[in-house]
């Protein structure tokens, strides 16, 4: 596991429970980035999910701290429906204020970094159709669209895959 990763100005860490507000507020400034009418408001806590994403036993959430502020988040583990060689990216964000600052690619390579130590060959991610900066950023980490799980027609989310051992 990935622990205190200094990197310049920055650590990349595991994120703690006490800092679910702080992710749960990252993550809201992210996703309000990429829905041109405003995040919907489908009832969901996302405090409450936040912690317990970070509790999770099975599951892993690193987050990037620079001046004492977490500045970037990724949550991941292997999904229920997934092969156990195959880890799926749940979420990933870098607050608005620090993209193009190479925070991103850093903590993208602490996560692969730990999919390799886990065992991992692949992972998988889906990105919203309309978040058009995420995709050419995952482009740009290698990402390709995963070929076993096309979009569907009317779906609002592309799938993408990654080898993680760089096959």
């Amino acid at each position: 596991m990935i622990r205190n990763q200094v990197t310049g100005r920055h650590v990349i860490r595991t994120a703690l429970p006490a800092e679910a507000a702080a992710v749960a507020g990252l993550h809201a400034r992210a996703r309000a980035t990429y829905y041109p009418d405003g995040v919907p408001q489908d009832g969901t806590d996302w405090l409450a999910g936040w912690r317990a994403e970070i509790e999770r036993p099975d599951g892993h959430v690193l987050c990037t701290v620079q001046e004492g502020r977490i500045v970037a988040i990724a949550s991941f583990r292997t999904a229920r429906d997934a092969p156990a060689d195959t880890v799926k990216l749940f979420q990933f964000h870098v607050d608005p204020d620090h993209w193009r600052t190479g925070l991103g690619a850093a903590l993208h390579a602490a996560c692969v970094e730990q999919w390799l130590a886990d065992g991992k060959r692949y992972a998988s991610l889906d990105v919203h159709v309309d978040n058009e900066r995420a995709q050419a950023f995952y482009a740009r980490q290698g990402w390709v669209p995963d070929p076993e799980n096309p979009p569907a027609d009317g779906d609002h989310h592309l799938f993408l895959r990654y080898a993680v051992s760089g096959e």
